[in-house]
């Protein structure tokens, strides 16, 4: 019977570590899917928190999810009227490395921050600081004469913010890397964001073209009035960064099955005996298709195993055991579509050595589909097996490994 290697799954972790540093796990993962072969990503396995936990059916709308970063930012001084708080966050494609755990393979990850919102708490009632009530004063609180739902050009607004008499829960979308303001229209003694959420989108690689394993990496953004992350220029963060630690897991299937009575190959001429019993006309070839189903979604090589090795180093024998008297059988194989050799050609009958093939590689999921073995002795040999048959059968044990184990 073949022995499988079998292949498990990939997926992206944060990792919490650092002084006065804030840190946030991430994670993806991949797993194949037979229903979508040729879905080829990812998927986000870090639960919301923040804004998209408060408001799921906004971010579900808007295809978006929030994590809520142990970060608080503190004015300090008191916040008169013409003060700016300018909001700016990383936008631009920042790129980061993910080392396999087992293997050291690496990998390259991208990830930009795409929103950002958190909750203003206000150190005086809204209708202390501008004699309106909320929620209407947390609109008059700033020149815009508008609560921080609305939010200024270049950001996007989500449609929906939470408040009361002291608080506002607000989140922004941010489409390109630029400073979002409001402007104080009264004085405020001061103020703190507590806590910080953002929306974030990855470029992750081909994980058909990955090992399986943890792949880990992490990036390192920093914090305050000329950081990465900006609150306004009277905003003091209290961590200096926020790094960002990524497990991306990859989970692939290498699955081969065999039909019933599949591992006992009869190797006959084309037609059966009849012509060589009957009129004595010698066989051209030996030999047996033997079907398989594979499943796979990640690379792997194939060898053979000898019981007689025939001490060329590449091929099997079968043997008369009285005798001693051996003939060599070639064994090759050809796989489905969707899977290609390392040069990107389609697998037909390439030769099996007892050294691992170059990696076969599949371009989309392959869900159990056929490939077949194919095992033969060719003229010479025959020639050889039938001059020296003494009523005997020639026999022998050749194991065929698929090995998604790739170095």
């Amino acid at each position: 019977m073949p022995r499988v290697s079998q292949c498990l799954a990939l997926l992206a972790v944060m990792s919490t570590t650092g002084v006065q540093a804030a840190n946030q796990e991430i994670r993806a993962l991949f797993q194949p899917d037979p229903s979508q072969p040729s879905k080829n990503l990812f998927v986000n396995q870090t639960p919301n928190s923040g804004y998209c936990a408060s408001y799921p059916v906004q971010c579900a709308n808007a295809n978006m999810f929030s994590i809520q970063l142990p970060v608080r930012f503190d004015s300090n001084r008191a916040i008169v009227p013409g003060d700016d708080l300018s909001l700016r966050v990383p936008v631009a494609w920042r790129r980061l490395t993910v080392t396999n755990t087992d293997t050291q393979e690496t990998e390259d990850v991208e990830v930009r921050i795409t929103g950002i919102g958190s909750r203003y708490i206000l150190s005086n009632t809204v209708e202390e600081l501008t004699g309106v009530v909320h929620p209407s004063g947390h609109d008059v609180l700033w020149t815009s004469r508008a609560g921080w739902l609305y939010a200024p050009a270049p950001c996007l607004g989500t449609g929906v913010a939470g408040y009361t008499a002291t608080l506002y829960h607000f989140f922004w979308r941010m489409p390109v890397e630029a400073a979002c303001t409001k402007t104080a229209a009264f004085g405020i003694p001061s103020m703190y964001f507590q806590g910080i959420d953002i929306a974030y989108e990855l470029k992750t690689p081909n994980p058909l073209s990955m090992s399986s394993g943890l792949y880990t990496g992490s990036i390192t953004y920093t914090l305050g009035s000329s950081g990465d992350f900006q609150m306004g220029s009277m905003m003091d963060a209290d961590d200096d960064s926020l790094t960002l630690d990524f497990v991306l897991d990859v989970q692939h299937t290498l699955k081969v099955e065999i039909p019933p009575g599949g591992n006992k190959v009869v190797l006959e001429p084309e037609g059966g005996w009849q012509g060589w019993l009957e009129h004595g006309r010698r066989p051209t070839r030996l030999y047996r298709d033997q079907l398989f189903h594979i499943s796979a979604s990640s690379k792997f090589t194939m060898k053979i195993e000898c019981e007689h090795d025939m001490g060329f180093g590449n091929g099997c024998g079968i043997t008369d055991r009285e005798t001693g008297y051996v003939g060599a059988v070639n064994v090759s194989v050809s796989l489905p579509n969707g899977l290609t050799d390392s040069t990107g050609q389609p697998v037909r009958r390439m030769p099996l050595r007892l050294t691992p093939s170059s990696p076969f590689q599949p371009g989309i999921y392959v869900d159990r589909k056929p490939g077949t073995l194919h095992f033969e002795v060719d003229q010479r040999d025959v020639n050889w097996l039938i001059d020296n048959a003494r009523d005997k059968p020639y026999k022998g044990n050749i194991t065929v490994i698929w090995d998604s184990e790739v170095g």
